[in-house]
């Protein structure tokens, strides 16, 4: 049985923001720095979204996020993507699972990492495997992803 990882706000928090400040001084750690806070971030991200976190899945997105949904359907901004996706969060019954296909790590500045996805919600025998890719930004405190995009896959 595997076991439910909770992430706070708090937690969340203090994993976002070792400042870049703090590797200023060692050129060779400011990449290996960012590259360990984004993959904090990223899964965070995930697993926010797996364990029905709306507030840390809120805090770890930009303002101005966008979201294409697989159907096609665009939000644009945090808190129409919220909207968006409030049945998943309230209802708690969703079963959400990726696999990491790719990753591209550029310094403190940007990131992209594309998943395989499947998204599941077993009372209505809904089933969608999508190709899943996140953009992020490093706004010089930590990692926000601005841009999510999914490909429905048959």
């Amino acid at each position: 049985m595997k076991t439910k990882r909770v992430i706070r706000p708090m937690v969340l928090l203090l994993a976002l923001t070792a400042p870049a400040a703090a590797f200023a001084d060692q050129p060779d750690s400011t990449a290996a720095g960012c590259e360990r806070q984004f993959d904090i971030a990223q899964r965070i991200d995930m697993e926010s979204f797996r364990d029905y976190d709306a507030d840390t899945f809120r805090a770890i997105h930009a303002d101005n996020a966008v979201t294409i949904f697989a159907s096609g359907a665009v939000r644009y901004g945090i808190d129409s993507i919220m909207l968006t996706l409030a049945s998943h969060f309230q209802n708690r019954e969703a079963i959400w699972r990726w696999t990491e296909l790719y990753r591209n790590v550029e310094g403190c500045k940007t990131a992209y990492i594309l998943y395989d996805t499947v998204y599941e919600i077993p009372s209505i025998g809904f089933r969608q495997n999508a190709r899943v890719g996140v953009t992020y930004t490093h706004d010089g405190n930590g990692w926000l992803g601005v841009a999510d995009q999914s490909t429905r896959l048959p």
